[in-house]
């Protein structure tokens, strides 16, 4: 029981931040049906970025997240602008091997900067450690930093959803981008308001794992990017709350198959699962049918 209660704790951790990445990967979907895959790599900026601000200028863990939230939210401002919107309204195949090449344009410009080596994270959060009703599991700090954090941007997400009118255009460009025009809706801008805010998320992300882990490299963003993707599809991709399920379903499922033996085996049992959902419901757990006219 308490093995299970320490994974069960591990697995949010780890969750919450796959959750925090998928929803970038679920807002852009929902908004212009685009599979951003350089989203991963966004959360290794992030993380970097967390790494620069706490290492040479001596800042905290919250000045280094805003400031990593805020230099990610416009990194991905610019990624759109530039590499996104020139092939809007081409093929999807187009749309997918930009998004793929802006990826490793990301992931080998920050190796040729930052060198491929290993950075390791200084410790900007306390080491203590609570025993949880006096059995030997324990709740680090970290873990409830990542909680805390992850909860709180999500309440703020879902505020911005639903209350502001930020919100409101974005939801009516997901549901019909041209009504939405037509009403006098700024598509543009709608479109850049969504990356900006879904990579402020996985810059957010890209810091916690810093300090959680406390280790960084250039190609980190690739497996939490691909299996953020597919908490994002289990969910059901550009649905909001999906993206949140997967993420700490996938996360906790992780870290069960650790504890028993099979860490070797965890990536395969993710996109295993991935393969069963795309089977059975092909639209994820809050997804919806969605008939299109021929």
């Amino acid at each position: 029981m308490e093995q299970m209660i320490q994974q069960i704790i591990n697995g949010i951790s780890l969750g919450s931040i796959y959750a925090l990445i998928a929803l970038g990967y679920t807002m852009v979907y929902g908004i212009i049906k685009l599979i951003n895959f350089a989203h991963g790599d966004i959360y290794m900026v992030g993380a970097y970025i967390g790494f620069a601000l706490t290492t040479f200028l001596k800042l905290g863990f919250f000045p280094a997240l805003i400031l990593s939230m805020f230099l990610c939210s416009i990194l991905g401002m610019i990624i759109e602008k530039v590499a996104y919107k020139p092939v809007r309204n081409a093929t999807r195949i187009a749309a997918l091997i930009t998004a793929i090449s802006v990826s490793l344009f990301l992931e080998y410009g920050m190796m040729y900067f930052v060198k491929p080596d290993t950075r390791t994270f200084p410790n900007v959060l306390p080491n203590k450690q609570l025993r949880i009703f006096g059995t030997n599991a324990v709740l680090d700090i970290k873990n409830i930093y990542i909680i805390v954090v992850t909860i709180s941007l999500m309440l703020i997400l879902q505020y911005v959803v639903h209350k502001t009118k930020v919100g409101k255009a974005m939801r009516a460009v997901s549901l019909d981008r041209d009504a939405a025009q037509l009403m006098g809706i700024d598509i543009d801008k709608t479109i850049s308001n969504t990356f900006a805010i879904g990579s402020a998320l996985a810059g957010a992300a890209g810091v916690l794992v810093g300090t959680y882990y406390n280790s960084i490299n250039p190609l980190m963003g690739v497996g939490p990017g691909l299996k953020a993707f597919i908490a994002a599809v289990i969910g059901g991709i550009g649905v909001i709350p999906g993206a949140v399920f997967g993420g700490f379903f996938l996360g906790t499922t992780e870290t069960m198959i650790s504890a028993f033996g099979g860490s070797l085996y965890k990536d395969a049992v993710a996109f295993a699962i991935l393969i069963i959902v795309l089977l059975v419901k092909p639209n994820g757990f809050f997804g919806k049918d969605v008939k299109e006219k021929v």
